[in-house]
């Protein structure tokens, strides 16, 4: 089984080799990358730290405050647009691309499939957003294929629900932004007021709600007196319309969904979606963004490959690595996944999350490598990183819209000194990002390469080494004659630890007991160790840092 390991940038941010970097830039001011920026040679770069597939963030077009009127594109009123950019994840097109993304306006979605191309030629799988809770309120298609409605064409506004409209409606009621826009003459008009994405189905949106966008209707009437029934017969229209875009990017070939809030979308969507892209293309895989433990195993029988581990691993090992909670609760949250554990999606940064060496996080890209081990290693499950994350990115520029708020922005025109330095640069950067870089280009090559981590079972340490609880971590992995052990260390000091391997591992795993020579795989250095039922073996664990030890048991 291959181990899937997703790289996640920032289209508009990646290539942009403009480092002006100016608070609320426009397009000239501060540039764009491109998606000829990402040529075979970086790439091939992306490849080679482990990655094996490349999410490509912000392709669909969405709400901007650059006009592209002259190519037919509609303009958008600066209000509800978040940022000079504008949010990924105000969708004004589905079927169309972003155009800050080409160097050519008029072949966008040529550069883009060529982009595709090129990710497969190097061996990548292609991953992008697909955004089913809500579009921009400006939604307004212009390059759907010809015969296809546009989202609420056919709607009936005079009706706050009907299972045949796409949005939801708030009868007359004009749109109030009153709560966002202060001291200026607003020019955008909506009437009737659409319900805003984040289920708020009144006409007075607050500035912390996702004012930019509609919330779609799905067959769900949030307002009745019962509350929230369901009316799925016959199927509803959007059902209907958001397949066949599914179904659209699917045919460009690309190999997998990552569905934004799919938890606020029914799952029976999704299992009459899944099902019918899968239909048709039998290997495209469907990643959730979904926060509540009590609905995965609902939202995975409905179709999904995998499913986003905030609230347990993410927010635990983050936890660990600024010293809230001891090392050992990385067992609890396994444990509470366990049967589903392969379908959980691990990640340390996203583009939701602050940056670890942010002042907001820990402040300290280094101090998150024991992190990095863990959630590589640990499992058969798939892992992905964040574009600047291998390199110590900190996330701490006053961009504009985003603010300095630890994360980088998805909302202005912006570029990483970091990321140029990295992929574009011979020799660009400090000797502490290329060694942080180096660190976790071997952990992924191992987590993808080594068959005892793409295939291997895995026994927690942790519950017959106590002394190790508060900042170290410890498990064993194994397939057939190969076995691991991976030791990691939290702590700001090197760490001398005796750990115990217990009779049960070797029952469990089928462990003979045999003295054999022990390869570190991060250092290559060599250790004879002894594997006997209840004894302890030494191990010296660096700062911030792990062992590795891949033994041959035969």
């Amino acid at each position: 089984m291959k181990k899937i390991i997703i790289y996640q940038l920032l289209t508009r941010l990646f290539g942009n080799r403009n480092l002006t970097r100016k608070a609320w830039g426009t397009i000239a001011e501060n540039g764009c990358g491109k998606f000829a920026d990402i040529d075979e040679p970086t790439l091939r770069q992306i490849k080679r730290l482990g990655a094996t597939a490349v999410w490509y963030t912000g392709v669909i077009r969405h709400a901007s405050q650059t006009d592209y009127s002259l190519y037919g594109i509609p303009c958008q009123h600066g209000e509800i647009v978040k940022g000079k950019a504008g949010s990924p994840y105000a969708v004004t097109d589905y079927y169309d691309v972003d155009p800050d993304l080409a160097v050519d306006v008029s072949r966008r979605m040529e550069e883009w499939e060529a982009l595709i191309e090129r990710t497969h030629r190097v061996g990548l799988g292609v991953v992008m957003d697909f955004v089913p809770n809500h579009v921009a309120r400006e939604y307004r298609s212009v390059c759907r294929p010809e015969g296809v409605q546009d989202l609420g064409e056919n709607d009936d506004a005079h009706m706050h629900f009907s299972p045949a409209n796409n949005f939801y409606y708030c009868w007359g009621q004009p749109l109030d932004l009153s709560n966002v826009v202060s001291g200026t003459e607003v020019s955008y008009h909506e009437q009737p007021a659409k319900a805003t994405g984040n289920d708020r189905f009144d006409a007075r949106p607050r500035r912390n709600d996702w004012y930019e966008t509609v919330k779609l209707n799905y067959g769900i009437d949030y307002c009745d007196a019962g509350g929230r029934s369901e009316h799925f017969e016959p199927i509803p229209d959007t059902w209907l319309k958001m397949t066949e875009i599914l179904l659209f990017w699917a045919s460009k070939g690309v190999d997998a969904f990552r569905c934004d809030m799919a938890e606020m979308v029914p799952p029976q969507f999704w299992s009459y979606a899944t099902a019918k892209v899968k239909r048709f293309y039998p290997d495209m895989k469907f990643i959730g963004e979904v926060y509540n433990p009590d609905l995965y195993t609902t939202y995975l029988s409905a179709g999904f490959d995998f499913l986003y581990d905030k609230v347990g691993m993410y927010d635990c090992l983050r936890d660990v690595v600024c010293g809230h909670r001891p090392a050992s609760t990385i067992s609890q949250q396994w444990q509470r996944t366990d049967g589903i554990g392969n379908r959980m999606l691990y990640f340390l940064e996203n583009h939701d999350e602050q940056r670890i060496a942010s002042d907001f996080f820990c402040g300290n890209a280094r101090a998150a490598v024991p992190a990095h081990i863990v959630a590589c290693l640990l499992g058969k499950n798939p892992y992905m990183l964040y574009a600047g994350q291998e390199f110590g990115e900190r996330g701490m520029d006053n961009e504009g819209f985003s603010g300095v708020d630890g994360r980088t922005t998805i909302f202005d025109y912006w570029a990483l000194d970091t990321l140029q330095r990295g992929y574009f640069k011979a020799g660009g950067l400090t000797g502490e990002e290329a060694e942080l870089r180096g660190i976790y280009q071997k952990v992924m090559r191992l987590a993808a390469t080594e068959s005892v981590f793409t295939d291997g079972d895995m026994f927690d340490l942790m519950y017959v080494n106590p002394q190790l609880a508060d900042r170290q971590y410890a498990f064993l992995r194994k397939t057939g004659d190969k076995l691991a052990l991976v030791v990691v260390n939290f702590s700001t000091s090197e760490v001398h630890a005796e750990v115990r391997i217990p009779s049960h591992a070797f029952d469990f795993l089928k462990i003979k007991e045999t003295k054999t020579t022990a390869v570190e795989l991060l250092t290559k250095e060599e250790a004879e160790l002894e594997l006997k039922a209840e004894n302890s073996l030494s191990v010296k664990i660096p700062a911030y840092g792990g062992v590795i030890y891949k033994m041959q048991l035969s």
